[in-house]
């Protein structure tokens, strides 16, 4: 018997939970029901478990009985540490009504629009998977269930909290798998070294200027011109300052300012969002983007305030990691469910923390209902739709990662 001949028997099990977690969605760092619903679903399994400290984190560890190095839980007869691997599902859900029309639809302001629920079912079942194969790892496995992806750096806070070393000894490699609503059809699992995907960092700007009535605008400081001339000038600091092939994206998502035609207002406030591939690219953007700010509300007589919120470094994977990955899935599932993306993705994700520290690589697994995978709703979407059918290959690739990642050392 295979992993994925176990995780067929899983599979009704695996939509339950999901379903069951999709139902309750929770967002942010504060996920009791979910922390509840996991501790749950671990229940039985020879784990230790921890729960977060500033967060509703689960941090399971599984000890693997195979004499390998040595014969003690963590460490070998000559001291070396047995070796330890990471696995990661993210948990929380988004701020989105939904309106899929399932049965199991959620109900009240928040969705798992993200296929969060698929990330925290798939890893529930890498860990049973594992824990019933106990008796051939030849090291540990680190189960990190993740609250606060969505923008409230869940992985940074669970690694200082030390999921990282919940083994004992830090992990020698890290994986994490995430499911598309589209672009990649059903079954399929993406990935490519290097960058992965974008770093992301925000900025919200308030010109300060000076208040007058409309017909007399010389009398004032009008900030609603400055600050849409910052926002024009953004997008030619992207095609002048930057390499075209180490890109940047700056996007304005939000503009307030004013409140009536004839009156000139205080301030202007608009908010950005900024995406870099390098980490090179993204120290610059935010020196750049703070001088040219700064140089034209000087121009016009304004003030500005410029208040910023770093987020997500970019993902970068490790190529031998990478490798690895496509050597894995290719002899499990075959030569065709495995493809390498030429171009990184713009999206961002925190498992970059992780990665930062420790060898690993990220993947997508396409999760698309349908065949028509252009207009499919994507992720973060009312509309996003994940297929169930995912979820047991889900688990078992990750239960693969980790025995072949142990048993290499």
């Amino acid at each position: 018997m295979t992993y994925t001949d176990d995780a067929k028997g899983l599979q009704e099990d695996l939509v339950r939970l999901r379903r069951d977690l999709h139902r309750i969605p929770e967002i942010g760092l504060d996920l009791p029901r979910t922390q509840e619903r996991v501790l749950a679903a671990l229940d039985g399994l020879p784990l230790e478990i921890t729960t977060g400290r500033e967060l509703n984190s689960v941090v399971a560890v599984l000890r693997g009985a195979k004499p390998g190095p040595g014969s003690g839980p963590d460490s070998a007869p000559d001291g070396a540490p047995r070796p330890a691997v990471l696995l990661r599902g993210d948990m929380d859900a988004l701020p989105v009504v939904e309106r899929t029309g399932h049965d199991f639809v959620a109900e009240g302001p928040n969705m798992h629009a993200c296929g969060h629920d698929l990330h925290t079912a798939m890893l529930v079942g890498a860990a049973h998977l594992l824990a019933a194969r106990r008796e051939q790892l030849p090291g540990d496995v680190v189960f990190m269930f993740q609250p606060g992806e969505e923008g409230q750096d869940g992985a940074g806070h669970m690694i200082r909290e030390g999921v990282l070393d919940a083994a004992g000894p830090r992990v020698i490699g890290a994986y994490g798998l995430h499911v598309l609503s589209n672009r990649v059809a059903r079954g399929t699992f993406v990935s490519r070294a290097g960058t992965f995907m974008a770093g992301a960092d925000e900025i919200q700007v308030t010109v300060r200027g000076a208040g007058a009535h409309g017909s007399l605008p010389h009398t004032g400081k009008d900030p609603i011109p400055v600050a849409c001339e910052m926002v024009v000038a953004l997008q030619t600091l992207v095609t002048r300052k930057f390499d075209i092939f180490d890109p940047v994206v700056i996007t304005v998502g939000a503009f307030h300012a004013g409140t009536a035609s004839n009156i000139i207002p205080d301030d202007a406030t608009f908010h950005v969002t900024m995406r870099s591939f390098s980490r090179e690219s993204r120290a610059k953007m935010l020196d750049a983007v703070v001088d040219l700010l700064n140089g034209l509300a000087a121009a016009h007589g304004c003030a500005v305030d410029i208040l910023y919120k770093e987020q997500y470094p970019p993902t970068v994977n490790h190529a031998p990691e990478v490798d690895f990955l496509e050597e894995v899935t290719r002899e499990v599932y075959g030569e065709e469910r495995f493809e390498r993306l030429p171009n990184p993705v713009p999206g961002a994700e925190d498992f970059s923390r992780v990665l930062e520290q420790v060898p690993g690589t990220y993947a997508f697994l396409g999760a698309c209902p349908s065949d028509d995978l252009d207009t499919a709703p994507s992720n973060h979407s009312p509309l996003a739709d994940f297929d169930d059918s995912v979820l047991g290959d889900g688990a078992a690739l990750l239960a693969e990662l980790a025995d072949r990642r142990l048993a290499r050392g």
